[in-house]
């Protein structure tokens, strides 16, 4: 399997030598920021303390401490636990659609940045599980990576996998199909196009056994794309998954 916690090729390390020398601007004020996000923003914007459920990373908003939300309890998904940056609003909304339909590449260590907080934060609540780790990104349907030329799950794996020094794999996990885009469709129509979507590859079949995968996405909403990949992850022998994603749309978008 690939291992992209590899060196940064000599074009990477003038990239962030020329990051580090020349003076850029914030992507949210337009200040001159030697980083994508300046300072100011970042403890404005992503700075948040919201009390979520453990499993899903729905907002629990007269909660005090984290606990398993009634929908997560009524219906356990297959993944085991959702790590988020943000909710999906002003402006983190704006950053993603930027990255992803403007290419906006840039933002994407940014997202791995608050992603790594956010993971480490949670380690500081919640057991660590002794278990072997590999982090995969989810995948894009072929016509939409095509269309694309890129998957923004995958760009925001890469230097995220670097952050957590954990093994990434870049495709355990296949499309059997263009499934139609989520954000189109009903609640109904979400579960039913997500149905048997993914399948591992034969080739990442015997390093998912007894793992804990991390499954890097931009965005949380329903939940059904994660709930399709956890639960064909654990068919093959995934002893745990974990969701890592930058935003949560919240409950009024679910």
């Amino acid at each position: 399997m690939p291992d992209y916690r590899r060196p940064a090729t000599l074009l990477q390390r003038a990239s962030a030598l020329l990051q580090r020398v020349l003076p850029g601007c914030c992507a949210l004020c337009s200040c001159n920021s030697m980083t994508v996000l300046c300072p100011d923003c970042t403890h404005q914007f992503f700075n948040q303390h919201t009390v979520r459920c453990p499993v899903c990373a729905r907002a629990l908003p007269h909660a005090r401490d984290a606990m398993t939300c009634g929908a997560c309890i009524a219906e356990p998904p297959a993944f085991d636990a959702t790590i988020v940056a943000c909710d999906y609003a002003a402006p983190a909304d704006h950053l993603v659609q930027d990255l992803k339909f403007h290419a906006r590449l840039a933002l994407a260590p940014a997202f791995a940045q608050l992603m790594s907080r956010a993971w480490r934060a949670h380690l500081h609540t919640h057991a660590v599980h002794g278990l072997p780790v590999l982090m995969t990104a989810v995948p894009l349907a072929r016509a939409r990576l095509a269309a694309r030329g890129f998957n923004q799950a995958l760009e925001i794996a890469r230097p995220l996998a670097r952050r957590l020094d954990k093994v990434l794999v870049a495709q355990p996990c296949l499309r059997t199909r263009d499934t139609q885009p989520q954000a189109a469709l009903s609640m109904t129509q979400r579960r039913v196009n997500m149905r048997d979507a993914f399948v591992v590859a034969p080739q990442a079949k015997a390093g998912m056994q007894h793992r804990h995968i991390i499954v890097v996405d931009d965005v949380i909403t329903t939940g059904h794309t994660l709930k399709a990949l956890a639960a064909c992850l654990k068919r093959f022998g995934a002893a745990r998954v974990t969701n890592l994603v930058f935003a949560r749309t919240p409950a009024h978008g679910n």
